[in-house]
């Protein structure tokens, strides 16, 4: 420090400094910004003014903005996420990558084909050279390749090894004269589960082919669908699969292995000729003893003439493994081409049957020339194929090149390296070649689009025939008005939305086309259920990939962008505007009913909107799933069986709600029946006293319910033929029979109403005027049976008298519907009400050590054999039985631990039987934790059902009748054990 420059004291006495002015200046400047800024804020005020705005508003602290906001800092398109307390574990980021779903495997392009694409797009066009067919068979017969399972798409499919769904294939496939084929193939699940699937599948279709496994035979799922076919009016064919089980497994000589193929395809025919006379192989000796004795009269005539038989060519024998595939023509034309000059058409004619050939005459004979003779199958057919097989694993190294050679058969040094089977599966497919006798039996005994159009219109369609748009359908007209009829939805790869699937059966669907889509509900007097929709893309399936194309003519399928919107289950697409006297497609008739129930609701009570979302998608997704909503609010899924709620539960849970579900534990629906007719008449009065309706009721005769549901009678027959059909079959009395005013609950419900009133008595034209009224009050009283809101079954109501006020106003339907369903309970339970429970078909495959613990298992759960007999040609047994559905659950896997795995059971709905007991005995007291005996489970099951659903413990009669009803009970004695 300079001492010059501050005095004693410190203070500084130097020359002036710079810093001063420098100071001084920059202050200037500040004021001079200050004076800009209050500028520009006047500016600015001026501005707000200008704008209606007031410059000196109050801003608050939390208003203020300090900072840019993230959007300002990183732009629109980014989302960004503030989380002000870390609540989440350092486990789980912030910022979760976005997770792709995927729950199908598909090819992520085009394979390569032998044909190209293109000539496959120009094929749609020729529908004489189009078929559509189904693939079925019970489970494991082998309709999809064991190794590939290419049509498996589903990961849960590939998992379980079980087809779940069934998957479209179109491809061009060549005949034995090089022809191609544009082939529309559906590959359906053999579990008798997911039969709906299968039931989807046949409405678009024009034939079947069956597959049926060589050493099995005819199972339950195979005699269900030769059922099915025939109530479809599809053309039948049959492959008879894996024949090297009878070589390999069962060993069995060629000679009893003809007789093992012999006795399939006479089988099939048993059930082909009588269908709905007998169910089951019991009919089947029945048809084959008779088929001998009038083989002896009339000299193998009858032989000739059946439904299928490998003479006609609708019967081939395969085996996928092997690559094996012959009819009798492509067998014979292997010596054709090996041998020359054979008419192969007719060798092939004495290849089947009791026919032998003479190698002296060297002709073919109906009698066998000497004692050892074999018959011309097994000489020409089996022998041959029994020695490639024992050849190929038996000597490989020393025969086998020999063979090969004379069968002009030439393999590579390694290829004669390979595994047995790889190698045999080679040297078969070099000496069968191509599929092509497939290809023949379906070309020749499957009609085209065109073909089969007619039949199918009648038997799908709800309009007539005799209009221009059921001649243009019947002629299957790509330029006619467009008509097309969907019954499958197909979920996308991430399960967010659906692509309808269907057949286009006139005109030509266009991407991007407008188009109406009529829901199942709809008709001509009630167009609510209809929408207009865009159609989006148009694909033809191909299993793992889709094949893009724009435009698809009468007699394809076809999956479809853009409709799933408003389609449920089936729906029928036509056109917007011009096509207004279109109906719609019937909706499907499935073999099997929905009998077990679960309820379902999330863990988070917050996220049932997720749940129902999902509960609306699986509804979709699986054709004959029902779900509904009970009085009580619980959601219920119903379901065919154990497998199929399994697969639709995981569905819900891991693709379409993605959230935890609690299952309740399963039970069935109940029907509700009675045994007697009611013990007096029952009456009900309107609330307003001016309408009285008398009625009784009493049991239907036994097999009319079952022919009203599988519509053998209808209700929309007129009054004459309807007549006719009771009186005939059921000896009805003719007027009642022409009395008939409907079933219920629904059109084919299991119910019947019967005017039985007399015009002396009653004055018809005012009973007339409110019949709709008490029609609608029957079939809601049917829906929802009084004993525990179950429906209704196999009960004939009948109308005694009625008394109608004169004046419209005072007989109106708010009057009379709940009057008319009141009446009807009433009469129900005078007439010794019963519970009715489903019972379910059970067919066991075990070996014979095992049946009597499969008896064992089956008696635990009130369950009774019908049959057992061995399986012929094969170590097994088969053991049919009926089983309770309310106690087959885990059934399955108690018989398998009961037998150490070796029985097979699957099980299907059959028929409703009463439950023992009386449901209204309140002397009967129901202990918790216990089994109950037979004579109480009506009581039970009643009230732990109206426990589940919220009702009063007991049916209280007071609620269903009129005071006036009430006296007279009392005064006839008859208030028996009933509460009030």
């Amino acid at each position: 420090m300079e001492t010059d420059l501050y005095d004693e004291f410190g203070n500084y006495i130097g020359p002036e400094l710079d810093s001063d002015e420098d100071e001084e200046v920059d202050a200037e400047d500040r004021d001079a910004d200050e004076a800009d800024e209050e500028d520009d804020d006047e500016d600015q005020a001026e501005v707000d003014e200008e704008e209606g705005g007031g410059g000196m508003e109050v801003v608050l602290h939390e208003d203020k903005k300090y900072y840019p906001t993230a959007e300002e800092v990183y732009g629109p398109e980014v989302e960004t996420i503030v989380q002000e307390e870390d609540t989440q574990p350092l486990t789980e980021p912030i910022i979760k990558p976005v997770k792709m779903k995927k729950f199908t495997l598909m090819e992520q392009e085009l394979p390569a084909t032998v044909y190209d694409m293109e000539f496959l797009a120009d094929l749609m066009d020729s529908s004489e050279l189009i078929r559509n067919v189904t693939l079925c068979g019970h489970l494991h017969h082998g309709k999809v390749k064991d190794t590939l399972r290419y049509t498996d798409i589903l990961f849960t499919e590939q998992e379980r090894g079980v087809g779940i769904k069934s998957t479209p294939v179109t491809m061009v496939l060549p005949d034995s004269r090089g022809k191609s084929y544009l082939f529309n193939i559906m590959d359906t699940p053999g579990h008798v589960n997911f039969s709906d699937e299968v039931t989807s599948s046949v409405r678009l279709s024009d034939g079947i082919v069956l597959f049926i496994d060589a050493a099995e035979g005819v199972m339950l799922n195979t005699e269900r669908l030769i059922k099915h076919a025939v109530q479809e009016k599809l053309a039948i064919t049959v492959c008879i699969n894996k024949v090297d089980r009878l070589i390999v497994e069962l060993k069995l000589p060629p000679t009893d292995a003809y007789y093992k193929l012999r006795h399939i395809v006479d089988e099939v025919n048993g059930l082909l000729r009588y269908p709905t006379m007998f169910t089951g192989r019991c009919f089947c000796r029945y048809y084959m003893l008779l088929k001998q004795i009038l083989e002896l009269l009339f000299n193998n005539y009858l032989y000739e003439s059946l439904i299928v038989s490998p003479l006609l060519g609708n019967v081939c024998f395969a085996s996928s493994q092997y690559s094996i595939c012959f009819t009798l023509g492509s067998f014979a034309k292997i010596y054709s081409d090996t041998y020359g000059d054979i008419n192969y058409m007719e060798f092939a004619k004495r290849l089947w049957g009791d026919i032998y050939f003479n190698p002296k005459t060297r002709k073919f004979t109906k009698k066998a020339p000497n004692s050892n003779s074999q018959r011309s199958f097994v000489e020409f057919i089996l022998e041959p194929l029994y020695k490639i097989l024992s050849q190929v694993v038996g000597d490989v190294d020393t025969s086998l090149p020999r063979v090969l050679d004379e069968l002009g058969i030439h393999l590579t040094k390694e290829e004669l390296k390979l595994n047995i089977r790889p190698l045999l599966r080679l040297v078969c497919n070099r000496f069968f070649g191509e599929f092509t006798g497939f290809v023949d039996m379906c070309v020749q005994h499957i009609p085209s689009p065109q073909g089969g159009a007619k039949a199918k219109i009648e038997h799908s369609y709800t309009g007539g025939l005799d209009s221009d748009l059921g001649e243009t359908m019947s002629e299957c007209d790509p330029d006619g008005p467009l008509m097309c009829h969907t019954t499958k939805m197909y979920s996308t790869d991430d399960g967010v939305q659906f692509h309808a699937f269907g057949r286009v059966l006139s005109g030509t669907l266009q991407a991007g086309q407008p188009v109406k889509v009529l829901g199942e509900n709809y008709s001509l007097e009630d167009e609510e259920d209809s929408q207009i929709c865009t159609v989006g893309r148009l694909w033809i399936s191909v299993a793992r990939y889709q094949i893009e194309v724009n435009r698809v003519p009468a007699g394809n399928w076809v999956l479809i962008e853009g409709c799933d919107q408003p389609i449920v289950k089936t729906a029928t697409i036509t056109e917007p505007r011009g096509n207004e006297e279109a109906q719609i497609f019937r909706p499907l008739k499935f073999n099997t009913a929905s009998v077990i129930k679960i309820a379902v609701e999330p863990v988070n009570p917050s996220e049932l909107p997720k749940m129902l979302d999902g509960l609306r998608k699986v509804n979709k997704s699986y054709p004959s799933l029902t779900t509904k909503v009970e009085e009580s609010g619980e959601h219920v899924i119903l379901g065919t069986g154990e497998l199929y709620l399994d697969c639709v539960m995981h569905d819900l849970r891991k693709m379409y709600s993605e959230i935890d579900i609690k299952v309740a534990d399963p039970v069935v629906t109940f029907c509700e029946t009675v045994v007697e007719t009611s013990s007096l008449k029952c009456f009900a009065e309107t609330p307003n006293k001016k309408n009285k309706i008398t009625m009784i009721a009493e049991p239907l005769e036994k097999g009319l319910a079952e022919d009203i549901e599988n519509e053998v009678v209808q209700i929309t027959w007129n009054r004459k033929k309807l007549g006719e059909f009771f009186q005939t079959k059921y000896d009805w009395d003719l007027l009642a029979a022409r009395s008939i005013w409907a079933f219920g609950p629904d059109t084919t419900g299991p119910n019947i109403l019967v005017d039985d009133t007399l015009p002396s008595e009653v004055d018809k034209a005012l009973l007339g005027s409110v019949k709709d009224s008490i029609v609608q009050g029957f079939q809601w009283g049917t829906r929802e049976g009084p004993l525990c809101d179950e429906p209704i079954r196999n009960v004939k109501f009948k109308i005694l008298d009625a008394v109608i006020a004169q004046e419209p106003l005072h007989r109106g339907g708010g009057q009379v519907i709940p009057t008319a369903r009141r009446v009807v309970y009433s009469a129900f339970l005078m007439a010794t009400p019963r519970l009715m429970e489903p019972y379910y078909f059970v067919e066991v495959q075990a070996p014979a050590d095992c049946v009597s613990a499969v008896y064992t298992v089956l008696a635990r759960r009130r369950g009774h054999v019908t049959q057992d007999a061995p399986i012929p040609g094969s170590p097994l047994y088969a053991i049919k039985a009926f089983i309770p559905a309310i106690d087959s659950f885990g059934f399955e896997t108690d018989l398998r631990t009961h037998t150490q795995g070796q029985a097979f059971a699957l099980s299907v709905f059959h028929h409703w039987q009463i439950v023992p007991g009386d449901p209204l005995d309140k002397s009967i007291v129901i202990r918790p934790l216990e089994p109950q005996p037979a004579p109480h489970l009506a009581r039970e099951f009643m009230i732990k059902t109206r426990r589940r659903k919220g009702l009063s413990e007991d049916v209280s009669i007071s609620k269903f009748f009129d005071d006036p009803m009430l006296l007279e009970l009392a005064k006839q004695d008859v208030v028996l054990n009933y509460p009030m």
